[in-house]
């Protein structure tokens, strides 16, 4: 699948409508009780990129990034306001945010992850296309150093350690991300009366798997 990473304007983006969407099948029985089931693993976010246009430069901006994607052909990244950090929003990134594994002496290469909690539930997120410049990484209560104790790839979300952590310690890390991203029409339409008067193009923007 063809993705470019560079992330879509993220001051076009900022005040965009979208979030998490599940498919849930609902099977009604005879008895009135239900039976559901998801074939997804995983939520897929959609978004619509036509709501963060403000002025007509931005309009042109949005025009030049959608037909170097080609519309839907290449993927590219998406900043998610709500939702882009490991931790809180309000509070800066921290090695601890996360517990992405546990060591066994012998594994070195651990993938990026974010975990939901409620109650007593949670679920966890892949993370494949983290921010440069933004991970940080430890063991324990031991931060590490990037170049020195281990490597990023964050276009996958992956992170190598120079050495194989040590058996039962918990490996953590703190970062930004990204969500990684495809347009979801061939088409973009607006018109210069019509923004003025206060409307907007409607741009729908959908996850990709990578």
């Amino acid at each position: 699948m063809g993705f470019h990473e560079i992330r879509f304007p993220a001051n076009l983006s900022f005040g965009s409508v979208g979030g998490p969407e599940r498919r849930t099948d609902v099977v009604t029985l005879a008895n009135g009780f239900e039976e559901r089931n998801t074939p997804w693993a995983h939520s897929r976010r959609r978004y619509d990129a036509g709501v963060g246009m403000r002025s007509l430069d931005d309009v042109e901006t949005l025009i030049g990034f959608f037909e170097t994607r080609r519309g839907q052909l290449y993927g590219f990244r998406w900043k998610d306001w709500s939702d882009f950090k490991s931790g809180l929003a309000s509070a800066d990134v921290n090695y601890r945010d996360q517990v992405i594994g546990v060591g066994d002496g012998q594994r070195t290469e651990f993938t990026l992850k974010k975990t939901y909690r409620s109650g007593e539930h949670t679920y966890e997120r892949p993370i494949v296309k983290a921010v440069l410049g933004t991970i940080r990484a430890g063991v324990e209560d031991e931060e590490l150093l990037e170049g020195v104790d281990y490597d990023v790839d964050p276009n996958s979300g992956t992170i190598l350690f120079a050495q194989a952590p040590d058996l039962n310690r918990q490996v953590t890390a703190g970062f930004e991300f990204d969500v990684p991203v495809r347009f979801d029409t061939d088409r973009i339409q607006t018109s210069v009366a019509s923004f003025q008067a206060g409307d907007v193009p409607n741009v729908p923007v959908v996850e990709v798997r990578v």
